[in-house]
């Protein structure tokens, strides 16, 4: 499988691939970062800014609600307006 970028609904950004591991995600200065769980097949990014162990998500987005922007867009054209 080619390295991939998944969007998951209401959580984070999955990095998929047979080749992940050669995936290089570093910090402003250039430092690799080191992620506990970037071993095996994927890499989680946070995407609800709540993650203690940024960029990598913790499960937070499931704790806190997170909406994603699609799912907030339409929450939000779904209610009634005043």
């Amino acid at each position: 499988m080619p390295i991939t970028i998944v969007v998951k609904a209401n959580g984070p950004y999955k990095i998929l691939g047979d080749d992940v591991a050669q995936v290089r995600i570093v910090d402003e200065a250039g430092q690799p970062l080191v992620s506990a769980k970037g071993s095996g097949k994927s890499i989680a990014l946070c995407r609800c800014g709540g993650s203690v162990t940024k960029p990598f998500c913790d499960g937070t987005h499931s704790r806190i609600g997170f909406q994603g922007a699609e799912a907030a867009q339409q929450a939000s054209d779904a209610s009634p307006k005043s």
